[in-house]
């Protein structure tokens, strides 16, 4: 491969577009169809893929489930799709999402414009045209008026740099990189690193078939149960009849999920009803368990009586005591990291063939050629998985090399950490947007509707434009830093800044920044400032002829 390094270097004729879109997920696919059937603009998506899907065409390892419930993980925009479309379950797995994704490219006939196994190596902006450069590691030399990234915020693998890894003489491999063949555990000893969302997935199904399983666990976790079962023919039935309600809902609440915080307070509710509501909204499962009251992690009070019961739940399953209390000192407030739902999880650690090393005690020093070496021990093993989540929310973005306005390149203007205007647009970056990235509710939401809502804002600014003459938008950098306080503001309000080693902060990402990346304002008031900013002839923007 011939690395460029000049803006634009000689290479084979260029192409010329309205918008490019990088990405081929829930977002470029939806972004692609607003662009181009609706405004008639000439757009292509690249895609490093060999399919659409995104995260789900690359996240395929044991046990890859959604923690959205099926009826709110799916778009809305389109009627007839919600009436023709059947989930199987309550939270579908990682075969059925890419099902569903492959029948939205197929139904709006979208895989003519999107170009597969097709990784854009740079993108930079041409101020005399006013255009963007996008050049792939293929060779290609694309020239568009807009740029717009949909490359996901749980994209970028983070595989630890721990010694000796090149020295192991088993298989090793990531949660976010899994091999589509699928890997066969049947009589092996088994190695998983990690314990956040994707762990708690794999752990149970892996355990299942290995002959032995090693979790390491640096950081305990909650987990609340999903109580995961094929969706009756009468839910099928009334999701479709209530769909506008549905989406009413998820558009105008905090998380973007099928369901509303309700209006009661933890403390302020007498104990012996307050844990009848929350044994209640464990047996039911799911993240609606977070939502039976309003302060949870708004109080740190609040959030004790929470997480005790939590606790208490996960003594309950676990029947060695030590593992127990392994698993349930957990040193973060509840919900205030990514709280992940689960088929079994806690119940794994009583099989006979799953150990639990504790690696705030015993962190590992080395792996070797037989296994992962820890500061007291040696665990051989044939396989190890890191379950060691993203480089969240920016590590896509910042792994292109992206230059706009005056050879600004977006790792330098990020150095210190994400900096944007209301999570669409970086100050020196003209006509690029992004899709849910840092400074947007992101990850804090149940992502399609916060996916529409991106999409439908970018399309309609692009129609404004287009009407009125206009050429360039641009986010101000007194916008940027105003937008940037808001984010502070808005998780400083909640518990979730104060957890130092999340990776809401990057805090997973050796040397990354750490800042607080996602609105946590709530969806439905990030809605109404979005839509207030177009109102206002696109205040906190640029634009120029």
């Amino acid at each position: 491969m011939t690395q460029h390094t000049s803006a634009h270097p000689a290479s084979q004729e260029a192409i010329e577009l309205d918008a490019i879109i990088i990405g081929a997920g829930f977002s470029g696919m939806y972004q692609l169809m607003s662009l181009r059937d609706k405004l008639g603009m000439k757009v292509k998506v690249l895609e490093a893929g060999a399919g659409v899907g995104g995260t789900w065409y690359w996240n395929r390892y044991p046990g890859a489930r959604c923690d959205s419930e099926s009826h709110s993980y799916m778009f809305y925009f389109s009627k007839e799709m919600v009436n023709e479309w059947e989930w199987s379950e309550r939270y579908p797995q990682q075969p059925e999402i890419l099902r569903y994704l492959n029948h939205v490219a197929d139904r709006f006939a979208l895989r003519s414009d999107i170009l597969l196994n097709t990784r854009m190596h740079a993108a930079s902006y041409d101020a005399g045209r006013n255009r963007w450069h996008v050049r792939t590691e293929q060779g290609q030399h694309f020239i568009a008026q807009f740029l717009i990234t949909a490359v996901g915020c749980l994209s970028s693998a983070n595989v630890p740099q721990i010694p000796g890894l090149g020295d192991f003489k088993g298989k090793w491999y990531h949660t976010g990189q899994w091999p589509h063949e699928g890997v066969d555990f049947t009589g092996k000893r088994v190695g998983v690193v990690g314990t956040g969302s994707t762990g708690i997935q794999t752990i149970p199904v892996v355990a299942a078939q290995a002959s032995h399983l090693t979790v390491f666990q640096r950081t305990a976790n909650y987990s609340i149960p999903a109580r995961n079962a094929p969706l009756t023919e009468t839910f099928k039935r009334y999701a479709k009849e209530h769909s506008e309600g549905i989406r009413h809902i998820m558009n105008t609440n905090t998380n973007g999920h099928p369901f509303r915080m309700v209006d009661r307070s933890v403390t302020a509710t007498h104990p012996a009803e307050r844990e009848a509501i929350m044994e209640a909204a464990w047996i039911k499962g799911g993240l609606e368990f977070r939502a039976a009251f309003k302060d949870t992690l708004l109080d740190q009070e609040a959030n004790d009586i929470v997480a005790d019961f939590v606790r208490k739940k996960i003594r309950q399953i676990v029947k060695n005591p030590a593992v127990a209390d392994l698993l349930s000192d957990i040193d973060h407030p509840f919900a205030a990291k990514r709280p992940p739902v689960d088929s079994n999880y806690f119940e794994t650690y009583n099989r006979d063939n799953v150990s639990l090393v504790n690696l705030r005690a015993t962190p590992i020093e080395c792996i070797t050629a037989d296994g992962i070496k820890t500061k007291d021990a040696e665990y051989p093993l044939d396989i190890i998985i890191f379950a060691t989540g993203f480089d969240a929310m920016t590590g896509s973005l910042l792994k292109m090399d992206i230059e706009g306005r005056d050879g600004l390149k977006l790792k330098t203007s990020w150095q210190a950490g994400p900096r944007n205007y209301l999570g669409l647009q970086v100050p020196g970056f003209p006509n690029m947007f992004t899709i849910t990235g840092p400074g947007s509710p992101s990850v804090l939401c149940n992502l399609p509707p916060a996916i529409e809502q991106h999409v439908n804002w970018i399309t309609d600014c692009i129609r404004t434009l287009r009407e009125r003459g206009l050429e360039r938008i641009e986010a101000t950098e007194q916008a940027s830093d105003e937008w940037c306080a808001e984010v502070n503001r808005a998780a400083n309000a909640t518990l979730l800044a104060k957890v130092k080693h999340s990776w809401y902060l990057g805090a997973n990402v050796p040397g990354k920044p750490q800042v607080f990346m996602p609105y946590a304002g709530g969806f439905g008031h990030y809605t109404a400032i979005c839509n207030q900013v177009a109102q206002d002839n696109y205040k906190g923007f640029s634009l120029t002829r």
